[in-house]
């Protein structure tokens, strides 16, 4: 008969939470934050504020049905294994491009790692989130291009922005 007093045991969601938040660079710590235009109830730091999820706080864009750049600016070189971004879009239905670039030379040259297509529906799909394994040494900008209306009309729009090492 086994002994239930030595059992050792811990929730799992608990060391889940955990495991997802080691190696999280601390973007506001090590970097400037630099984009093309914002909403003044929606700004860029609602991309940085630990808020997730269909109902989370966001960044919205100005202008409606205008290319947006959002630009991480690293104070020294990162190694970045994983990029994390939400989007959400409940109101229109649309389908938003989100390009993804990297400098490792100060932002003179960028590389492309990602080019994604996100359907939005008020009737169906209204929220997305991705999650690369990108491996990169050496990154000194990080630079996301949100073509908002490839489909449909609406403003650019990114829910959170999260890396690791």
């Amino acid at each position: 008969m086994t002994n239930l007093s030595r059992l050792r045991k811990r929730p799992l969601e608990k060391a889940a939470a955990n495991a997802a938040t080691t190696g999280e660079i601390d973007i506001a710590g090590c970097a400037t934050i630099a984009y093309s235009s914002e909403k003044p109830d929606h700004p860029v730091e609602h991309l940085l504020d630990a808020s997730f999820g269909p109902r989370a706080t966001r960044w919205i864009s100005a202008h409606p049905n205008t290319i947006e750049h959002i630009l991480v600016e690293f104070d020294r070189p990162q190694a970045i294994a994983r990029l994390v971004y939400e989007v959400a879009e409940a109101m229109h239905e649309r389908t938003q491009e989100i390009h993804v670039e990297v400098s490792e030379d100060g932002g003179r040259t960028y590389r492309q790692i990602l080019v994604q297509e996100y359907n939005f529906s008020p009737r169906g799909a209204t929220y997305q989130r991705e999650e690369q394994r990108i491996n990169l040494e050496n990154v000194t900008h990080l630079r996301l291009t949100v073509v908002p209306n490839k489909r449909g009309s609406g403003s650019a729009t990114l829910t959170a922005l999260r890396l690791y090492t």
